[in-house]
């Protein structure tokens, strides 16, 4: 059986940088923060609060900022959340994702510019929470294209078109071709990382041709659901695991019929999970 993993497999830029940043403060000691879960992994997040990281969901959780740090999750914050944390004299380590942080100053600059924002992504997404604190008072979340068609322009106010980092790239070219045809006045942003195309991509053509696929990640990460959608449309022998133990309960995806296994991983997803998996794969007993 032939056995191929994604070469984007796993931790990308971003997460890697946040994941960084908290053992590095780890080190440094002191109490320590995450605004949130500093990545969609429920195995990293539990491997960081056995070493004393804690976890809030709201500013007002800090009573006392001395000796405190926060440190901010890697999909980014409300700007209200910034201001609050200020104002408490905490300590403020930014982990955002700097792609996060470009869609903040490009949705910032162009509603200062009088232009309504329209995002493509998740509205209950934290990246794209973080993102709508600073678009404004005029913003919509599409993430169909049927809001697209649905979609009316306020009093010809032109748009500007930017996307959540891990939005399905396919989907955000059809949502941008419907706002064409209606001959708007739009300015598109691609803001979808580079790291979420090509993972996307490489996906779309291993599962092309794979006999099974085994898409790795956390039930709670948006880009490993886009790439678990991407894989199940191309090949119907499809599973999405978290850990080795969601696979080996279903084992019954593999066959004597299955020559090619293809393995793809999110962005949150620890090198180790996909190890364990490619190891467990390539068992001459499966």
């Amino acid at each position: 059986m032939d056995v191929i993993t994604a070469k984007t497999a796993g931790f990308c830029f971003g997460v890697k940088r946040a994941v960084d940043t908290v053992y590095e403060e780890i080190e440094k000691g002191g109490r320590i923060y995450t605004y949130g879960p500093i990545i969609h992994n429920g195995e990293v997040v539990a491997e960081l609060k056995n070493r004393g990281v804690g976890i809030i969901n709201s500013p007002d959780e800090i009573e006392d900022g001395e000796n405190s740090t926060v440190i901010i999750r890697s999909h980014g914050v409300e700007r209200e959340v910034y201001e609050s944390l200020e104002k408490k004299g905490i300590r403020i380590v930014d982990a955002t994702c700097p792609f996060v942080l470009k869609i903040h100053r490009i949705v910032r600059e162009e509603a200062e510019k009088g232009k309504h924002i329209i995002i493509t992504g998740d509205k209950d997404h934290p990246e794209v929470k973080g993102i709508i604190s600073y678009a404004g008072d005029h913003v919509s979340v599409i993430k169909s294209t049927k809001e697209a068609e649905e979609f009316k322009e306020m009093q010809g106010k032109p748009l500007c078109i930017v996307s959540q980092t891990t939005f399905n790239s396919t989907k955000f070219k059809e949502i941008v071709e419907i706002f064409d045809k209606k001959e708007y006045s739009v300015n598109v942003v691609n803001t979808i990382c580079n790291a979420t195309f090509e993972r996307q991509e490489e996906a779309r053509v291993l599962a092309g041709k794979a006999d099974c696929m085994i898409v790795i990640g956390d039930r709670h990460s948006s880009n490993t659901a886009k790439l678990f959608e991407i894989c199940s449309g191309l090949c119907s022998n499809t599973v999405f695991v978290q850990t080795l133990e969601d696979l080996v309960s279903r084992n019954d995806i593999f066959s004597e019929s299955t020559a090619c296994v293809g393995i793809t991983a999110g962005a949150s997803t620890p090198n180790i999970i996909i190890e364990e998996v490619q190891a467990y794969v390539r068992r001459d007993d499966i």
